[in-house]
């Protein structure tokens, strides 16, 4: 169990964690797209609404509206009615992003594509790309690109262990309150035995049965 444990977080952090897709909006509706994120981790990501010609600017009227927030929240970026537009943060607690499109009323109602890309996690830092800015060595970009493999797996490791301390503490409050609760029912079950004897009791002394 340990060891396939170890497999998936080796597979979840050594893959990419990039999320690229094409979707619709209507007119006058939103679409969110959720995306769970680590504190402390890099997020980026870019949109763009497609015109009705592959190929050709949007027209005016493709524009929409986009919003991401964090788990509490937040706002990390906002972009009202715009062809286009990329955020970058930190993520300041760990849980679910929440990105937003809406696309405004049209009247024929009109259907929107929309590309939107989002990385997170060590993909959100291009290596390659510090590499071609600053003239480093190809094997010096590997070597960090390394080094936050193996940072991000460490992070995650301990995480696994803070979740897993937390489920323990759980377990053993829920046995505890199991434990109360079956006491108290038991307790419960024996009083009303016990009038439903007494009562009884007191019934046949009355009619002189006893």
């Amino acid at each position: 169990m340990v060891i396939v444990m170890l497999i998936a977080l080796l597979m979840s952090v050594l893959i990419p964690a990039c999320e690229s897709l094409r979707f619709e909006l209507l007119s006058g509706s939103t679409k969110c797209i959720a995306e769970e994120i680590k504190r402390d981790a890099m997020s980026v990501g870019k949109y763009t609404a497609l015109g009705p010609v592959e190929g050709q600017p949007a027209p005016p009227s493709h524009r929409i509206t986009a919003r991401v927030t964090s788990p509490k929240g937040n706002n990390y970026h906002f972009g009202e009615v715009v062809e286009a537009g990329t955020f970058a943060f930190t993520a300041a607690e760990t849980g679910d992003y929440m990105a937003c499109f809406r696309a405004p009323h049209h009247k024929p109602p009109q259907r929107i594509s929309v590309e939107f890309e989002w990385r997170t996690g060590i993909d959100a830092k291009d290596w390659y790309k510090v590499a071609r800015k600053g003239q480093i060595e190809l094997l010096d970009v590997e070597l960090k690109r390394l080094h936050e493999t193996v940072k991000s797996i460490h992070d995650e490791i301990f995480f696994l262990r803070e979740r897993e301390i937390e489920m323990q503490e759980l377990n053993r409050a829920t046995n505890s309150n199991m434990a109360i609760f079956s006491f108290l029912s038991l307790f419960l079950c024996l009083s009303v035995a016990g009038l439903q004897l007494w009562h009884l009791k007191g019934y046949f002394e009355r009619k002189k049965l006893l």
